[in-house]
C-alpha cells in the first residue's frame, strides 16, 4: 500500500550502494507466477553459512540484511510499545525489507541523511526503514533500526550496524526536508485463536532444512549436520527470521512484514518453502538426468 504522497516520496528516497549477496543464511525463493533457468536460480540464490565470516573492513558494510537465528533474540519483544502511541519517527526509504531482530549493515554517505544521523547519536538512536522501490512506490508498514554500533569517518560519511526493533504503519507525513520525518503507530501481532504457531514452526524449520539440504546438493557443497534452525525462538521472532531469509523477493518479504498474525506469516512461509522445494526438487532430477549440463 502506497502513501499518500507517492511522487514526493520517491524524490525523497536516498542513494545507496549496490546490493551484495549477502554472506548470511539465505534462501531460495520461487515465485510460482514466474520462471527462470535452474543455473540463474540457483546461482543467484543459493544459500549461504549461517555464521559471519571474517571479512576486511571494505567488506563489512552493505545495505542488504545479514542475519542469522541467534541474533533473532527476544530483546526486541521485552519493550512494548503501545499500539496505541502516536509518535514521529525519521524515515530511510530503501529498496530492501527490514525485520524485527535482522541486523542492517548501512554505509551513510547522502548529505541528508548524513544530517539525520547526526541527530540520532545524539538522541535515541532510531529510525524507520521502510521499502520503497519505482514500481510500487513507498510502503506504509517499516521497521524501526536501532543503531547499535556506528563508525563517523574523516569524510563524514558513516558506517552503521542497525538491529530491526518494532514494526510501524506510518499514519501522517510531517515533513519531507531535508529528510522524511513522520507521524507512525505501532504494529503488533495479534493472537493466532485456534491456529497452532508452535506446530506450523516446527513445520516452517523442516522445510528449511530440506531447502537448504537440497540446494547445497545441487550447488555440489559437502553434506552439513542438520543445523538448529530455531535456536529456541518464540514462533514471532521466527517467524520474522524466515521471512528475512526470502532476500531477493522483498515484495513478498514486505507481505509478510505486514502480516498482523504470526500463524498467517508462517503459512504463507510454509508454502514459499514447500514451492521452493518443488522446483530445487525438479532441478535435482533433471541434473540426476542430465548430469553433464
Amino acid at each position: 500500500m502506497a502513501l499518500p504522497l507517492p511522487q514526493l516520496l520517491s524524490a525523497h528516497k536516498p542513494s545507496y550502494s549496490s546490493l551484495n549477496p549477502s554472506n548470511s543464511k539465505t534462501l531460495p525463493f520461487v515465485n510460482p507466477s514466474t520462471s527462470s533457468s535452474t543455473s540463474n536460480f540457483l546461482a543467484t540464490h543459493a544459500p549461504q553459512p549461517l555464521h559471519h565470516p571474517r571479512r576486511r573492513r571494505s567488506q563489512r558494510v552493505s545495505s542488504s540484511i545479514r542475519c542469522s537465528a541467534s541474533s533473532f533474540s527476544e530483546k526486541h519483544h521485552t519493550n512494548h510499545a503501545d499500539p496505541e502511541d502516536v509518535v514521529e519517527l525519521p524515515l530511510f526509504p530503501l529498496p530492501l525489507v527490514l525485520f524485527p531482530g535482522a541486523i542492517l549493515p548501512l554505509q551513510i554517505f547522502e548529505f541528508r541523511y548524513r544530517i539525520m544521523m547526526h541527530t540520532l547519536l545524539q538522541t535515541d538512536l532510531r529510525f524507520g526503514v521502510i521499502y520503497s522501490d519505482a514500481s510500487s512506490g513507498t510502503a506504509d508498514v517499516g521497521c524501526v533500526g536501532e543503531i547499535v554500533k556506528h563508525e563517523r569517518l574523516v569524510d563524514d560519511r558513516f558506517f552503521l550496524i542497525c538491529k530491526g526493533q518494532e514494526r510501524f504503519r506510518v499514519t501522517n507525513l510531517v515533513r519531507t526536508k531535508p529528510y522524511l520525518v513522520a507521524e507512525v503507530s505501532w504494529l503488533e501481532d495479534r493472537p493466532s485463536g485456534d491456529e497452532d504457531a508452535e506446530a506450523l514452526a516446527t513445520e516452517v524449520e523442516s522445510y528449511m532444512k530440506d531447502v537448504i539440504r537440497l540446494s547445497n546438493r545441487l550447488n555440489g557443497k559437502p553434506e552439513k549436520e542438520e543445523q538448529d534452525l530455531r535456536r529456541n525462538l518464540f514462533p514471532t521472532p521466527f517467524s520474522f527470521f524466515v521471512g528475512s531469509t526470502f532476500e531477493g523477493a522483498p515484495r513478498e518479504q514486505q507481505a509478510l512484514l505486514e502480516l498482523e498474525d504470526t500463524a498467517a506469516r508462517l503459512k504463507r512461509e510454509k508454502e514459499t518453502l514447500r514451492n521452493t522445494l518443488n522446483y530445487l526438487s525438479a532441478a535435482s532430477a533433471v541434473k540426476d538426468a542430465f548430469p553433464s549440463s
